[in-house]
């Protein structure tokens, strides 16, 4: 149960559901599909690999690497690393929505919410403030972490929900169209973006893959635990998802500010206005936490693996609490930069969507590489202990692994299609800042491992980094093959010498 509730806190985050809202009923088809196809095959893939390399470092980087070569592991690593830093600008703009209606006033709050200087202004203030947070140490970042989770984003979800329920239960009018019925009508391919973004509101189950050898009996409790989180956070995106839809009519949700509509007009209608600043300043609070626990998490990776020599010495500084502080630098200055869009971007919504939309591209593309590689080292490390296994033979995890890569592969496609119920200015700029931005941030880690040198290796850090299998074979092949090679010479001067003595 404790790792059930882990996984939860991990995974669930509010400021997603007013994108699903707009679908009525059928948002709960999209979130099961992509609990089915996504999250549960995530889940159980990540536990068999971080189990299998429980006792090396490098995450994702090993996971991949290890079936692929180090060149496609460093390119994993750097997605789940570069896809954190574009995706701060979109989570904060929730928080800066959160703070414009701290207020009383529901119209100044909208106004001030749609405002691209305030909301620049506050995602650069929230994302530094974060950043040097970080830079004091875990001990800051995990007690922030830990109770931004509980009020932020668990008890605001519990209380949607309940909100919602007293809403319907006393009479209040039900805006959700019930008309589209539970199975959406697919021919609309163009609205099938915004349900695609719900495979990134399942992101990050990767990550407690490594809590799997702290479970008793793994190969019985895990899956359970998996099971259970994975249907307690199905059931707070469908309630909480419901709940919006219930109180707002479909045509009139915002991305950024629907959240805190919600709740506002839940509190008018229950003669709580006064609760809505409580909820906004809960609800800004989350998102410092989520922020700070993404801002040390994958730099923290990216980081390891740059002291091993994929990455300059410039990148493997860190201050005197031992934090990866030019990392975090450069990656507040994209951070920073990547805010500024605001000034080409129609709205603040558009901006929010796009950035979401780029941030789900690259995700997946580390996910596909995860799933594929699993399936690979079941044939390239066939014999490597698994102290939790997905199944006796190879077929689940051939059912699992093609079942998570097909469904990540559909939601990369759908993800470059133009959202139908979001103004995103040009499709020019639409296309051109997902397909540029794709292959800028793929392109980078390959050239960065054509240009690397011994000389970035730390010392230290690479002789705690173990080596590849593949690399173990090579060394040992070498230290086979130099005996031969010695032979040789000493078998020819034999021979030579008889030949001498023969005439």
């Amino acid at each position: 149960m404790t790792l059930a509730i882990m996984n939860v806190t991990a995974v669930v985050s509010l400021r997603g559901l007013p994108a699903e809202a707009v679908y009525g009923l059928s948002s709960a088809f999209y979130y099961l599909f992509a609990a089915i196809v996504f999250l549960i095959p995530t889940a159980m893939v990540a536990a068999e690999l971080a189990a299998m390399f429980s006792d090396k470092q490098g995450g994702v980087f090993r996971w991949v690497g290890e079936a692929y070569g180090a060149r496609t592991g460093f390119l994993a690593i750097w997605l789940q690393w570069i896809e954190s830093t574009i995706w701060y600008p979109t989570v904060l703009t929730f928080g800066a929505v959160s703070i414009a209606f701290i207020g009383m006033n529901e119209a100044h709050d909208m106004t001030l919410a749609s405002n691209k200087a305030f909301t620049l202004v506050v995602v650069l203030v929230i994302y530094w403030v974060a950043t040097f947070i970080a830079l004091k140490g875990l001990d800051w970042v995990g007690k922030i972490s830990k109770w931004g989770g509980m009020i932020g984003t668990i008890i605001p979800a519990g209380l949607l929900i309940v909100l919602g329920a007293i809403y319907l239960a006393t009479g209040g009018h039900n805006h959700m169209d019930l008309s589209q019925g539970f199975f959406p009508d697919l021919s609309k391919f163009d609205n099938l973006v915004l349900a695609s973004s719900i495979f990134l509101f399942y992101a990050g189950m990767e990550m407690m893959g490594i809590h799997v050898m702290d479970v008793k009996n793994p190969g019985r409790n895990y899956p359970r635990a998996i099971i259970i989180g994975s249907l307690v956070t199905v059931c707070i995106f469908v309630l909480g998802t419901f709940a919006l839809g219930f109180i707002i009519p479909a045509g009139d949700i915002s991305l950024t500010q629907s959240l805190l509509i919600g709740f506002d007009n839940y509190f008018s209608y229950l003669h709580l206005s006064w609760a809505s600043p409580v909820i906004a300043v809960a609800l800004m609070f989350g998102v410092l936490a989520g922020v700070l626990t993404w801002v040390s998490g994958p730099s923290k990776g990216i980081f390891t693996v740059g002291k091993a020599g994929y990455l300059p010495p410039f990148f493997q500084k860190t201050n005197r609490n031992g934090v990866q502080r030019n990392i975090l630098l450069v990656q507040g200055g994209v951070v920073t930069l990547l805010a500024l869009l605001f000034v080409v971007m129609p709205s603040v919504q558009s901006f929010y969507q796009i950035l979401s939309q780029l941030t789900v591209l690259l995700y997946l593309i580390m996910y596909m590489l995860m799933f594929s590689a699993a399936i690979v080292l079941r044939y390239k490390m066939k014999s490597a202990p698994r102290p939790f296994r997905l199944g006796k033979g190879n077929g689940l995890m051939w059912l699992l692994g093609c079942l998570g890569f097909c469904g990540a592969l559909l939601a990369f496609v759908l993800s470059f299609v133009p959202p139908g119920q979001i103004a995103t200015g040009s499709n020019t700029v639409w296309y051109s800042v997902l397909v540029i931005g794709c292959l800028a941030v793929v392109g980078a880690p390959f050239v960065i491992y054509a240009l690397r040198k011994p000389s970035w290796r730390d010392p230290q850090a690479a002789a705690d980094f173990a080596p590849f299998h593949w690399e173990r074979t090579e060394t040992a092949a070498d230290a086979a093959a130099k005996p031969a090679a010695a032979a040789k010479p000493a078998a020819a001067a034999k021979s030579a010498r008889k030949s001498n003595e023969g005439e």
